[in-house]
């Protein structure tokens, strides 16, 4: 299983960004998804989570802001982010698993994540 992250970068507060999770090596359609995020400092917290039928799950301090999506025909999951704030600012991460873990660290797979930078 091999997850890629890309589409991070530098925005003014305000701004938007979207991510991408490349997938490879299973059946991306068979497999759980998320997205997740850790500032220096800090503990890595769930985003977030995309189960198998399509429901979407988000941390609160990104609810209405961030939005989570997937098209299995290019195995990719993708995050919309809006409405940036530098509290935003974090390494981002995608993980995949089996398991529904929703927006819990415990997936088995990760990405080499992507940095997301927010200034005020």
């Amino acid at each position: 299983v091999q997850l890629v992250e890309s589409g991070g970068g530098s925005v003014q507060s305000g701004g938007s960004l979207r991510l991408s999770c490349s997938a490879s090596g299973y059946t991306y359609s068979s497999y759980y998804m998320g997205w997740f995020r850790q500032a220096k400092g800090k503990e890595r917290e769930g985003v977030a989570a995309i189960d198998s039928v399509g429901i979407t799950s988000y941390a609160d301090s990104v609810k209405g802001r961030f939005t989570i999506s997937q098209d299995n025909a290019k195995n990719t999951l993708y995050l919309q982010m809006n409405s940036l704030k530098p509290e935003d600012t974090a390494m981002y991460y995608c993980a995949a698993d089996r398991i529904y873990w929703w927006l819990l660290p415990k997936y088995n797979y990760w990405g080499q994540g992507t940095q997301v930078t927010v200034s005020s």
